[in-house]
C-alpha cells in the first residue's frame, strides 16, 4: 500500500478590523482615527509614509514657494532702504535642509503608527482571487472585514508615441530631485501644479516658458482669477506661449534640450518654433490614480474612464466591505480633503456614526502662485448657471497691495464676491494677491457657515490690510 503524502496546511491570512491600502495623507489618519476607536489596523505601503503631499507635493513646494518669496523680497529690500549687495542663491542648500525636513516628517510617521499600535507592512499590495476580500504582500495575504483604499495619484507623462522625446522631460515628482536650478526651463501645462513650479523656477531665476493649450492657465478656475493669473505671469517675466503645444523633443551632444512647439491661435496659420538649450523640461499636464497592479480585477470594482475608482458620498465602493478615499476616486484632489474624508469613513465603520460623511461644497483652494490665490465656494459662471443670471450679484475689486506703496516692483490684487438669492447669501469668494493664501481660511468658515453680503458689512474692517476690502466691497 503506497504511503500517503501529508499537504501542508494551507496558508491563513492574518486579519485585521481594518486594512488601509496606502500610508499617505487620506490612509494614515482614516487609520490613526480607527485605532483611537479600537480597531486592529494595518497599513500597507510600498514607498515612504505620508504620500504626495508629504513628499513630492504640498510639503517640500512650500518650501520651494517660500524660497522662491525671498528672492521676491530681496528685489524689493533697496526700495524699503537696505542694502542687499552680492545677494547669492545656493539651490543645493535649500535642498538639503526641505530633504532633511521630508525625511524627520517620514519618520514622525512612522512613530505616530508606531504609538497607535497599528501595524505597518512594507510592500506593494495586490488583490487576491480568495472568496473574502483579501491582499497579498511580498507573498503573505492579509485579510479585513473593511479595506480602504487610499493609494494616492501620480503625475501623467505623455507617452513617447505621442510625442517623439517626450520622456526626455521630467514630472513634479522629478522637480524635486533637481540637483541644480536650471538655467532654462520649459513647463508644459496651465493647472495649479503648472502655475506653482513655473513661478517658483522663473523667481529663483531660471528663464522660464510656460506652454499651455489655450489662452490662459487654470481655467476651472473663476475668469477673473484665471486672467488675472495668466496676467501676473507673464508680468513676472514668463514667457507664456499660449495655444501651444509641445510637437518633439530632441537632446543636443552637450545634454540640452530642443523642444519643437506648434502655435495656432484660432483665426491664424499653426506655427512652428524651437525652444533651444533647455536644461528642464517639465510636464504638468495632470495626475492619474494609482490603481493599477492592485489587481482590482479581482474585485470587479467600478472604475471611471480615467481609472478612478468610483465611491458613493460615502466612500463606499462597487463591493461591499472595499473604501476608497483621496486622489485614487479623482475628486477635489486635496490633502486636507482626503484626511476629512478618511476620519469621517473611520467615525462611521468603527464608532457606528452611520451618517458621518465628508461634505465635498465649499471646499477652500489655494494656489501658491505669485502671487498666491485663494479660493472658496461657486464661480461666478457656476453661480448663473445654478441661480440664473437675475439671481446672481457680483462684487469685485482691483488694487495695488500697500505692501507695494514704496517699491518698483508691483503684483495687483483682485478679488470677487459670488452672492445669490435676495439675501444675497456668498455662495463664492474668489482673490489673488499678497495674503490671499492666509486670509482665505476665516473667510471660508464664513462662507461654510452661510453668510450673506451683509454678514461681511456689518464686520469691522482690520485697517491697514488687503482683507479688509473684502468687508467694504460696494
Amino acid at each position: 500500500m503506497p504511503a500517503i503524502r501529508s499537504l501542508p496546511p494551507r496558508a491563513m491570512a492574518a486579519a485585521f478590523d481594518y486594512l488601509v491600502l496606502g500610508g499617505g495623507s487620506g490612509g494614515l489618519a482614516s487609520a490613526r482615527r480607527a485605532a483611537e476607536l479600537g480597531a486592529r489596523v494595518a497599513v500597507v505601503e510600498h514607498q515612504r509614509l505620508g504620500g504626495t503631499c508629504v513628499n513630492v507635493g504640498c510639503v517640500p513646494k512650500k518650501v520651494m514657494w517660500n524660497t522662491a518669496v525671498h528672492f521676491e523680497f530681496i528685489h524689493d529690500h533697496a526700495d524699503y532702504g537696505f542694502e542687499t549687495p552680492n545677494v547669492k542663491f545656493n539651490w543645493r542648500v535649500i535642498k538639503e535642509k526641505r530633504d532633511a525636513y521630508v525625511s524627520r516628517l517620514n519618520g514622525i510617521y512612522q512613530n505616530n503608527l508606531n504609538k497607535a499600535h497599528i501595524e505597518t507592512i512594507h510592500g506593494h499590495a495586490a488583490f487576491t482571487s480568495d472568496p473574502e476580500p483579501t491582499v497579498e504582500v511580498n507573498g503573505k495575504k492579509y485579510t479585513a472585514p473593511h479595506i480602504l483604499i487610499a493609494t494616492g495619484g501620480r503625475p501623467s507623462v505623455t507617452p513617447d508615441s505621442e510625442i517623439p522625446g517626450a520622456s526626455l522631460g521630467i514630472t513634479s515628482d522629478g522637480f524635486f530631485e533637481l540637483e541644480e536650478l536650471p538655467r532654462r526651463s520649459v513647463v508644459v501645462g496651465a493647472g495649479y501644479i503648472a502655475v506653482e513650479i513655473a513661478g517658483i523656477l522663473s523667481t529663483l531665476g531660471s528663464k522660464t516658458s510656460l506652454l499651455i493649450r489655450h489662452d490662459k492657465v487654470l481655467r476651472t478656475f473663476d475668469s477673473m482669477i484665471s486672467a488675472n493669473c495668466t496676467q501676473e505671469l507673464e508680468n513676472a517675466g514668463i514667457d507664456v506661449w499660449k495655444h501651444s503645444l509641445v510637437k518633439s523633443v530632441t537632446k543636443s551632444p552637450l545634454g540640452l534640450l530642443e523642444v519643437t512647439v506648434i502655435s495656432s491661435a484660432p483665426g491664424h496659420k499653426p506655427t512652428v518654433s524651437k525652444i533651444l538649450d533647455v536644461d528642464c523640461l517639465l510636464w504638468a499636464i495632470g495626475r492619474n490614480p494609482n490603481t493599477e497592479g492592485l489587481n482590482l480585477d479581482k474585485l470587479d470594482l467600478k472604475l471611471d474612464a480615467k481609472g478612478h475608482i468610483v465611491v458613493d458620498e460615502f466612500q463606499n465602493t462597487s463591493r461591499k466591505g472595499i473604501y476608497a478615499v483621496g486622489d485614487v476616486c479623482g475628486k477635489a484632489l486635496l490633502t486636507p480633503v482626503a484626511i476629512a474624508a478618511g476620519r469621517k469613513l473611520a467615525h462611521r465603520l468603527f464608532e457606528g456614526k452611520q451618517d458621518s460623511k465628508l461634505d465635498y461644497s465649499n471646499i477652500p483652494t489655494v494656489v501658491f502662485s505669485h502671487p498666491p490665490i485663494g479660493t472658496v465656494g461657486l464661480t461666478e459662471e457656476e453661480a448663473i448657471s445654478t441661480y440664473g443670471k437675475e439671481n446672481v450679484k457680483i462684487y469685485t475689486t482691483s488694487f495695488t497691495p500697500m505692501y507695494h506703496a514704496v517699491t518698483q516692483r508691483k503684483t495687483k490684487c483682485v478679488m470677487k464676491l459670488v452672492c445669490a438669492g435676495k439675501e444675497e447669501k456668498v455662495v463664492g469668494l474668489h482673490m489673488q494677491g499678497l495674503g490671499c493664501d492666509e486670509m482665505l481660511q476665516g473667510f471660508a468658515v464664513a462662507v461654510k457657515m452661510g453668510a450673506t453680503k451683509a454678514s461681511f458689512d456689518e464686520t469691522v474692517a482690520i485697517h491697514p490690510t488687503s482683507a479688509e476690502e473684502l468687508v467694504t466691497l460696494r
